[in-house]
Order: structure tokens, then sequence, then C-alpha cells
């Protein structure tokens, strides 16, 4: 068991707290809260404050060392910040790389990137979806308002090739990109379908639509 995982699982039980009541609080699955307790994660510092918020603790109580391995360094007293300060940015930079990813938030375009959101990484997945896979799209225009997509959200996406049940996808069609909801009609034909309030539909030849990526999690600001 690592030290942060220990000090979280004495200071969950004095609290009261069972794993899913912490897990919930904080914004993470229970098996997550099971493998930090065990030492099998390590967490970085966003989540070591949020675990300390949900535990009511200082978060610096949530340390690395204790003060009897900082002792038994024989460096002088005025080293001892620089020795602990690289272990732990070391601890947290590859715990970052293994637990949280910052997704990509794209617009139409897609040739770029416009920002990014951080979100957790479990059994090498985001959300259920390969982590090489996942974006977010911001949504360009007002066509699918009857959706409840408008302009400005933030859509978080899978790429995909292919029509893999019906849904919302970014699609290329008629040389224009756009969001769409798509049900296929045969194996030839899909039906194209927008609603900015009033619903629209077009029959395509399902060779003339190229699909891009499926939307996933519509994410509105409040």
């Amino acid at each position: 068991m690592s030290r942060v995982g220990s000090e979280i699982c004495r200071l969950r039980k004095e609290a009261g707290l069972t794993q899913k009541q912490l897990a919930k609080s904080t914004g993470v699955s229970e098996g997550f809260i099971e493998e930090v307790e065990s030492g099998r994660r390590i967490i970085n510092s966003d989540l070591i404050n949020r675990f300390a918020k949900a535990l009511r603790q200082e978060a610096g109580k949530l340390d690395l060392f204790n003060e009897d391995e900082i002792r038994q360094r024989p460096e002088p007293e005025r080293n001892v910040k620089r020795v602990i300060e690289k272990p732990v940015q070391k601890i947290w930079t590859d715990a970052l790389a293994g637990v949280i990813m910052n997704v990509p938030v794209y617009d139409l375009k897609m040739d770029k990137a416009v920002g990014s959101k951080s979100l957790p990484i479990v059994s090498n997945k985001v959300d259920g979806f390969p982590k090489d896979r996942v974006f977010y799209l911001t949504v360009a225009d007002n066509e699918m308002t009857g959706f409840r997509i408008a302009k400005g959200d933030l859509v978080f996406s899978c790429r995909t090739q292919e029509l893999e049940k019906e849904g919302i996808y970014l699609i290329e069609y008629g040389g224009k990109r756009c969001v769409r909801q798509i049900k296929r009609l045969n194996q030839d034909k899909l039906l194209l379908i927008g609603n900015d309030g009033s619903l629209s539909t077009v029959t395509a030849p399902a060779k003339e639509v190229n699909i891009l990526a499926a939307l996933i999690r519509l994410e509105i600001m409040l």
C-alpha cells in the first residue's frame, strides 16, 4: 500500500465513509478508490486536493514522504526541499501520463486542436472508448437545436468511419461537414436528419456520406 493510499484509507474510515461514498464525492469510480488505497494507482495533485476536500483534511497532510523518512536523508536541511521535489514531480508526471488524458477540442475543420479537457483513463480507455480516438467537437451552428445541440456546445465524440448504430454523427456530405442524425434505410441508402426547430430529412446514397465521428455525450455550459 502506498503512503498516500494508506492515508486516504485511514481518513476515509475515520470519516465513516465507504469507498463507494468517497468515489461519488470525488467524481471517480469505486474501483479507482480501491486501486488508490491498495497502492496500485498513483494520483496527481488535483486528485489529492479533491480527496482532501472530501475528507475535510488539508491537502498537505496527504504527503508522499513522512518526517521519519526526511530525517533519515543525509542531506542538510536546506536541501530537503530539492531532494523531495524531484521524486514527487516524477511520480506526478508519470501518474498524469497513465491516469489523466488531455482530450483535444476541435472545431469542424479538425485540423488543429483549439483547446483540451482533462479526463481520466481507465483500462487504457476514456469513458469506455479507445483513448486515441476520442475528442471534443465544438458545434458550429444551430442546425440540430431540435436535438438540444446548439452552437458553441461541446460534444464528447469518437472517431469512426462506420455507421455502427443509429445515432448522431459528424459527417461530410455534398462538400460540407455537418452534424446529423443518421438512420439506415437499406444497404445503399441513409436518411440524414437535421432539426433546427423544424425537421428536415435527406435521403443519401451511403457511398456518398463520409462518416467522421460518432457523437457520444453533450456537455452544455450553464
